[in-house]
């Protein structure tokens, strides 16, 4: 069963200053009118935000999509783009894991993983009893589902409305959010060797290698700072 107190708390959580669940919807307004403009029905747009939850791979898809790539293609480019997401539930998982609690509920709560969702807990989760931490991960999780599915309905119903600039000033107000959230997480150490080394070798990366220079310095900038916090300990 799930304890609603908790989910409840994680639901409040979405209203708070910092909640992610703005900027989110923003994004997915943005995806929403793309959809439309790119030949989706209102079926196949909810879906995708329902069931891929994953912005950048949605873009990767509607853009494979509209200059013919094959499906087994378009899967392969959106595995790839989200592939992200999977270092984030196995650094998530364990911080929520208590042995009271079914495995039903972690093998439903990694749909919910997302960057911006993820950062909210990463703060927060100390503040709840380990039992409940999953409850409340839920809450923050199903409540910023709901709020990209509704964000798609708005934008697909709207599009008529919305310029390309208005369209990508709204899907700009993410990447802001999660980088101003980085920002503020720069107190510990190892994510300030981490940001400034992505900040640094992306632009050297991309003189170089502009299709792998995110990847590139996202790499070895997180890896940098791993390796510095296993010298030090205490990063």
């Amino acid at each position: 069963m799930i304890h609603f107190k908790s989910y409840l708390k994680g639901l409040k959580s979405l209203v708070s200053i910092r909640s992610p669940a703005l900027a989110l919807a923003c994004s997915f307004i943005a995806l929403g009118a793309l959809f439309k403009q790119a030949g989706f029905n209102l079926q196949q747009s909810l879906a995708s935000s329902f069931f891929t939850y994953a912005l950048p791979g949605q873009l990767v898809m509607t853009e494979s999509f509209l200059i013919g790539v094959s499906v087994i293609n378009i899967f392969l480019s959106v595995w790839l783009v989200n592939f992200r997401l999977y270092p984030m539930t196995v650094a998530l998982v364990p911080v929520l894991k208590h042995k009271s609690q079914p495995r039903w509920k972690y093998y439903l709560s990694c749909h919910f993983i997302a960057v911006s969702s993820w950062l909210i807990v990463k703060d927060e989760y100390k503040k709840i009893d380990k039992k409940f931490r999953i409850d409340f991960w839920m809450g923050i999780g199903s409540g910023t589902l709901a709020a990209a599915v509704f964000s798609t309905y708005l934008g697909y119903s709207v599009s008529d409305y919305l310029n390309q600039g208005m369209m990508i000033g709204l899907a700009m107000v993410n990447p802001v959010y999660f980088l101003c959230m980085m920002i503020g997480a720069m107190a510990d150490a190892k994510t300030r060797i981490a940001i400034v080394s992505g900040i640094i070798l992306g632009p050297l990366f991309y003189l170089v290698s502009p299709e792998w220079s995110i990847l590139l310095a996202g790499g070895i900038g997180g890896t940098l700072a791993f390796l510095i916090k296993g010298k030090n300990g205490t990063i």
